[in-house]
């Protein structure tokens, strides 16, 4: 299915927001994606980001990837989480304006999943809680060249995705976090923090999850 790619540059709280959407036409909801950290090359082309957009797309949602920022076109400075929580939820009111008052679906891989339970977070106390999220190999606890991340609690229903090989968030660091939350943790056996090879067992474990 080829999905009509568009890139929009939206206005953020600091400035331009650059981002990459997909949408299949008619969609039923509307999937916010987040990629891994800036410092560390992460941006909105990331393999594990457009694994995640094209699942959504054939589950009929429109996928929005948007930079984080200083990557690409996006403006701003790296802000640890706290202005890139910002600029989610004001890409996220731009989508209801173009796409309607959908259902949302936050997803994120590494660092995004991280800021994605910060946006959950928001999004419950404003009343309008995420449908569900999907968190990929994410940030937790102490993270090699990075920093701790108190990475929020999330639904109980929320799909968590995890290499056993991760080198970058080891999965000690997951199932401490999901531990107290009695969240399971889907671990693929043999992944790396960038699921070489592994790429499928995503689309496959989250397409799932969606039709029950």
């Amino acid at each position: 299915m080829k999905v009509p790619t568009e890139h929009l540059l939206v206005d953020g709280p600091v400035g331009k927001i650059e981002i990459t959407v997909e949408n299949p036409g008619a969609p039923r909801g509307i999937a916010l994606i987040a990629h891994p950290h800036p410092l560390f090359g992460g941006g909105n082309t990331n393999k594990v980001v457009q694994t995640l957009a094209r699942t959504f797309n054939h589950l009929d949602y429109v996928a929005l990837r948007p930079n984080f920022r200083g990557v690409g076109l996006s403006e701003g400075k790296h802000d640890d989480g706290r202005g890139e929580t910002e600029d989610l939820l004001a890409v996220l009111a731009e989508a209801k304006v173009r796409y309607g008052n959908l259902p949302v679906a936050l997803a994120g891989f590494s660092f995004g999943a991280y800021v994605q339970t910060r946006v959950a977070e928001v999004l419950l106390e404003l009343g309008r809680p995420a449908q569900r999220l999907v968190l990929v190999g994410t940030a937790s606890g102490f993270v090699e060249g990075a920093r701790r991340y108190q990475t929020k609690a999330v639904p109980a229903d929320t799909i968590v995705i995890h290499g056993s090989e991760d080198a970058t968030v080891p999965l000690s660091n997951v199932i401490e976090w999901a531990k107290p939350l009695e969240l399971p943790v889907v671990v693929i056996p043999g992944a790396d923090h960038f699921f070489h090879r592994r790429l499928h067992v995503i689309r496959e474990i989250v397409s799932r999850a969606w039709r029950h």
